[in-house]
């Protein structure tokens, strides 16, 4: 049995969010919001879920300069020597590189998990069963893991994964076959009727030298730095010197897509990424089909498709939209089917919840006037 003291976790906090504007702003983006009234913010729900099954002193949050102020208001007890303050962002390779470095320092045997903040996961004790087999898995065989939840519906805003040929002695992890990137509809529904696929959930679990040699051999923009990653004097508390001169490159299209030893685990645990507006209004009314009950928050539905997120709202004639006010505000709405209807801070967003193009129009309008940034 591996020595469950060497495992790590990695939370990457430092995204804009620009999806759920303007509930989500560049000043204070979804990681650090109570999105759906639950009493925490998605990051310190993140947090705790994996306090509750990995050591605290273990847990390291990425996340930009400007958020440092939200970081520590909402994470107070997180010493400093457990942060890692990104001067520029440069995609999620970024972090985890340094952070992989960092850690193997203290820990030449480290297993990292690596996870996104601003995820729902139902059923926390399988969530934390599947990490730390997951863990374990990364203990024995060398490879990148990535952890996959079998798809609900034909959802195209997500990624999907193709599992091949299963891992000896294992009936949960498999060889992967392919990548997909948000498929066309004909091709999600495809994928989920096969049973071969399953959704990206963007966690990812690594053994830390693995990753580091992987790194070295894949990604050749990092190669002038890499001494400096894997030195003796690399920590967390201190930026590489090259780190504002990296490439923006995510882990996956620049290491998961190439390196030779990857694997997915079909999970068991209930997964929502809270990615877009329509995505939340999927995921909170298909959360019944999960046999499991939602985490406590104040998220109402009727009927007709009405949600209403820590909001209260009237409806006459009206059907499929997701509302979200301040506290103290009331929404009454007639007539209108498929709909967004949102504020914060003063900002008022109403538009087809299907319709992401409008939604970044709109964003684009309002910060060439200089509003709702």
């Amino acid at each position: 049995m591996p020595d469950s003291t060497h495992n790590y976790c990695l939370i990457l906090a430092g995204g804009v969010g620009s999806r759920l504007w303007p509930t989500s702003r560049a000043c204070r983006p979804k990681q650090f919001i109570d999105l759906a009234g639950t009493g925490e913010t998605l990051l310190q729900q993140t947090y705790h879920r994996f306090a509750s099954f990995l050591p605290e002193s273990h847990i390291y949050v990425s996340t930009q300069v400007a958020y440092l102020p939200l970081l520590h208001e909402q994470l107070p007890g997180l010493p400093e020597a457990n942060v890692l303050a990104e001067p520029v962002r440069r995609g999620t390779l970024a972090p985890v590189s340094w952070a992989t470095g960092a850690i193997i320092n203290m820990d030449a045997e480290a297993r990292i998990v690596v996870t996104p903040a601003d995820q729902v996961i139902y059923e926390p004790q399988r969530f934390a069963e599947d990490v730390l087999h997951g863990l374990d898995s990364v203990a024995t065989h060398k490879g990148v893991l990535i952890l996959g939840v079998p798809p609900l519906r034909p959802e195209t805003g997500y990624g999907y994964v193709q599992a091949g040929e299963p891992v000896a002695s294992s009936d949960r992890i498999f060889h992967v076959k392919t990548f997909t990137e948000k498929p066309n509809e004909e091709f999600a529904r495809l994928f989920m009727d096969s049973g071969e696929f399953l959704w990206n959930t963007g966690l990812f679990v690594f053994g830390a030298h693995y990753m580091l040699h992987n790194i070295l051999k894949h990604v050749d923009a990092y190669a002038d730095e890499f001494p400096e990653l894997t030195s003796s004097q690399a920590s967390t508390g201190q930026v590489p010197r090259y780190y504002e001169s990296l490439p923006n490159l995510s882990i996956e299209h620049a290491l998961l897509e190439h390196t030779g030893h990857r694997y997915v685990q079909r999970c068991r645990f209930g997964w929502a990424d809270l990615g877009t507006w329509q995505g939340i209004a999927t995921d909170i009314l298909l959360a019944p089909l999960r046999n499991t009950p939602r985490p406590p928050s104040d998220i109402k539905t009727d009927g007709r498709g009405n949600i209403t997120l820590h909001t209260e709202a009237l409806f006459d004639n009206a059907s499929g939209n997701i509302v979200r006010l301040p506290s103290g505000h009331l929404a009454a709405i007639s007539g209108l089917e498929g709909y967004v209807v949102t504020e914060q801070d003063g900002v008022l967003m109403i538009c087809p919840k299907d319709d992401a193009a409008a939604m970044r129009r709109l964003q684009t309008l309002a910060h060439l006037s200089d509003v709702g940034t």
